[in-house]
């Protein structure tokens, strides 16, 4: 399935019904008094968070979204059928703005959640409810409200607790799938993760959390190079970042600093989440060479990066990589507890 995050959407609720302006007319009764029922109130357009999805692609495919009109009200004070509403499910994660203002309509955050993009017009009311002792047979009904109508944009931003940032052919992709039972594409050349892809990392002790492998970046990527830039957003979601950088690489450490200034670049405020480091692939590296390996490439990196010798292929580093993590997406997750 396609990995579609973002989309613009054209919404309108319904019109209110009118409500009738009827008089009671039986047989010993020829002038009765008004009886005309209210209008239903027209379909409203929401969003509904559902977290079997993961990609704004039936939407693509669908962009208008039109609910239908209340029914008029009738005689001997039947109220008037209410509209549908129409339901557009997406998934956990997704931001709607006002496709004209950017005005921020919500945000779907969990399953079941609801935001209304475009709320029904009511119905009118019928005479019965203008008549009073100066005015005994009104002869008039308020008409229904009218809908509403708006284009709306439609941004998915992964809810994913550690996002994995990377080079091309750093090894994400094959750390995820280590890591958790995701089966992103693996190949030996660049560019194999076109989208992202999403994975459970289970620990035991009924803990768990999930992680994101996102496109590789190259540097200028926060001025739209390469194809990380587009799903750059997604880190945002995330808890704590995990930094993959290839031991085989010239130079570890300058890596990692270019890794973080296309991130700050792009956002300053993602230098401010926790970060890790995964020293990956070490499997390269002789078993002989690989502590001196591993100390000298520490030494191109802060002293208050915590970095991680892995491989995903030998697994080895990985259970020290899940808990070193934890600590991190716990302290968050408490954090937003209050």
């Amino acid at each position: 399935m396609k990995f579609v995050d973002y989309v613009t959407v054209t919404v309108r609720s319904g019109r209110g019904g009118p409500g009738s302006a009827h008089f009671r007319r039986e047989k010993f009764e020829p002038r009765g008094g008004p009886d005309g029922g209210d209008g239903g109130a027209g379909g409203s357009v929401a969003l509904e968070g559902d977290d079997n999805l993961y990609t704004l692609l039936d939407l693509r495919y669908n962009r208008h979204h039109f609910a239908a009109a209340g029914e008029p009200g009738g005689g001997s004070g039947k109220s008037g059928k209410t509209a549908d509403d129409i339901v557009l499910r997406v998934p956990l994660g997704t931001v709607a703005r006002d496709g004209e203002t950017g005005e921020a309509l919500g945000e779907i955050v969990e399953d079941g959640q609801r935001i209304v993009l475009a709320q029904g017009g009511r119905g009118g009311l019928g005479n019965t409810h203008f008549k009073s002792a100066t005015n005994q047979t009104p002869r008039y009904a308020q008409p229904g409200e009218a809908g509403e109508e708006r284009e709306v944009t439609l941004e998915l931003k992964l809810l994913a607790d550690v996002g994995l940032v990377g080079f091309p052919n750093a090894g994400k992709s094959t750390l995820v799938s280590s890591l958790s039972a995701a089966k992103p594409k693996v190949a030996d050349y660049p560019f194999t993760t076109l989208e992202p892809n999403l994975g459970m990392v289970y620990l035991g002790d009924w803990r768990s959390f999930v992680v994101a492998d996102i496109p590789g970046l190259i540097e200028g990527a926060s001025e739209g190079r390469g194809l990380g830039h587009q799903f750059l957003k997604h880190v945002e979601r995330n808890a704590v970042l995990l930094f993959c950088v290839a031991a085989d690489a010239e130079d570890p450490g300058a890596r990692y600093a270019t890794l973080l200034a296309e991130l700050e670049a792009f956002s300053p405020d993602l230098v401010d989440k926790p970060r890790l480091v995964a020293l990956t692939k070490m499997d390269l590296v002789g078993p002989d060479l690989a502590d001196a390996w591993v100390e000298e490439a520490r030494a191109g990196f802060p002293d208050d990066v915590e970095v991680l010798p892995v491989s995903a292929v030998a697994q080895r580093g990985l259970d020290r990589l899940k808990e070193a993590l934890w600590v991190h997406v716990e302290a968050e997750r408490d954090e937003a507890e209050g």
